[in-house]
């Protein structure tokens, strides 16, 4: 039998669904959950406890959490799924200020992956500044958070 649980309505559970939403598979979704929404504030927009499956929002940014054995997987028999699951890419997510992210990374004892860092980058004339870190989530995705620093011409 199939249970979804919807949460409260709010704002962004009525927000429309991005073109582009990663799917991560995860190892345990219980904990993930824990990580994504107690430190890292995301809030889930619904979710199928019984699948292992979340779809979460922190302000624009959707994601959505897919427990590896439950439910539904995109398993491939000569690429076993091996801890840290994705190598080689980092999220991006544009956050209004790093900072209580970061505290709550430090009351859970979480480490940083890049602690925080001002870094500008070059888009054409101009140069756009973030204020960012980045850290691994329970299954070794990297999330690179930023604040936005605005822009100034290029050096």
């Amino acid at each position: 039998m199939l249970t979804v649980v919807r949460l409260s309505m709010n704002s962004e559970e009525s927000r429309p669904m991005s073109q582009l939403v990663p799917e991560l598979t995860v190892s345990s979704y219980t904990n993930s959950i824990t990580f994504y929404c107690d430190v890292l504030g995301f809030k889930r927009q619904y979710e199928r406890p019984d699948e292992g499956f979340g779809f979460l929002v922190l302000g624009d940014a959707q994601l959505m959490l897919d427990q590896a054995d439950r439910g539904r997987t995109f398993a491939v028999d000569d690429a076993p799924l091996e801890k840290p699951f994705g190598r080689g890419i980092n999220f991006q997510i544009e956050v209004q200020e790093i900072e209580p992210i970061l505290a709550r990374l430090r009351d859970a004892g979480v480490p940083l992956y890049l602690p925080p860092e001002d870094k500008w980058y070059r888009v054409g004339t101009e140069e756009r500044g973030n204020r960012q870190f980045a850290v691994a989530d329970p299954d070794g995705y990297l999330l690179r958070f930023f604040e936005n620093l605005g822009t100034r011409p290029a050096i």
